[in-house]
């Protein structure tokens, strides 16, 4: 049995289609029908259901599957462990993050890993939690970053620090430019432009509100970070958004709600157990850092 055996049962597992399973790995259906006989032979009994519209796993497929892919994960652990240079003069990331850190955190944190670190490749993605969650499992990404809560049972959880969530509006807004808090009441009066419910932070907002029994004037919806905060810097609008977006945004102006918004902890993201590469560990103790720095930019503001 070789590794290529693994790799083309997998492929048909997911497509569950033999003509697009071959498509992917760019060879001919011909031959991958013959290495999967040749897997089952081997094994000795049959691994996919070939009658149906669809090609499904057997029962003994499924059962093998299930640790096949464990396997593959951990020999492609071994061969980036293999390639690892210690001294970070190269290397690889492959990093997540949830929405709301493209505003405020990532540009900044990545500037200065680059700064450290030029000769690291970093692929970066942005995704829902859920989603990042489930690609550290699979290894299809090395660290993230989300918050701390409940999480899937292969997810370790490293806290960062607190974020804390206000009202944000253009520092040239009418009635909010020169405030620093605000009470419920005018709060109930003010224009929103809201994240959709597909973000966490909406469901915080939500939440909010729903416990304190208020109806927020809702104008507009963006399934987008920067459009929110394009719409906040041209109109009378406001939105909820930690408050960091506003003090790394030129032209933004954040005011606390009283009472305030629920704050979140900010934590990095892993697969339990798995290998974690120089160029990784370098990044987590960066990380670890900006919680220090995070500190030290609230105790400024609140001079």
């Amino acid at each position: 049995m070789l590794l290529r055996h693994i790799r083309y049962l997998l492929a048909v597992a997911d497509h569950r289609n033999f003509t697009r399973a071959a498509e992917a790995l760019h060879v001919s259906q011909p031959t991958l029908s013959q290495q999967i006989k040749q897997l089952e032979e081997t094994l000795g009994a049959p691994l996919l259901d070939r009658s149906g519209r669809t090609v499904s796993l057997t029962d003994a497929g499924q059962a093998y599957v299930r640790f096949a892919r464990l396997a593959l994960q951990d020999l492609q652990a071994g061969t980036r462990a293999m390639h690892d240079v210690q001294d970070l003069s190269r290397g690889n990331l492959r990093l997540a993050m949830t929405p709301t850190f493209t505003a405020y955190l990532i540009g900044p944190l990545l500037a200065q890993f680059y700064r450290l670190y030029p000769g690291i490749s970093v692929s970066v993605e942005e995704m829902t939690q859920d989603r990042l969650e489930h690609a550290l499992t699979e290894d299809l990404l090395d660290i993230g970053l989300g918050f701390t809560g409940e999480h899937m049972p292969d997810i370790a959880c490293q806290a960062l620090f607190v974020e804390a969530l206000s009202l944000v509006a253009s520092a040239s807004h009418p009635s909010l430019n020169r405030k620093q808090w605000l009470k419920l009441a005018d709060f109930q009066q003010q224009p929103l432009v809201l994240l959709n419910a597909d973000f966490a932070t909406r469901r915080y907002i939500d939440d909010y509100c729903r416990t304190l029994a208020i109806k927020p004037q809702i104008a507009m919806e963006a399934n987008s970070i920067s459009a929110v905060i394009e719409i906040i810097r041209h109109t009378h609008l406001a939105t909820i958004l930690p408050r960091e977006v506003a003090q790394t945004q030129q032209g933004l102006h954040a005011v606390q709600l009283r009472p305030a918004l629920a704050q979140r902890t900010v934590a990095l993201l892993s697969r339990k157990g798995a290998y974690r590469s120089a160029a990784c560990g370098a990044f987590v103790e960066l990380a670890s850092t900006w919680r220090m720095f995070s500190d030290c930019e609230s105790e400024l503001h609140q001079d």
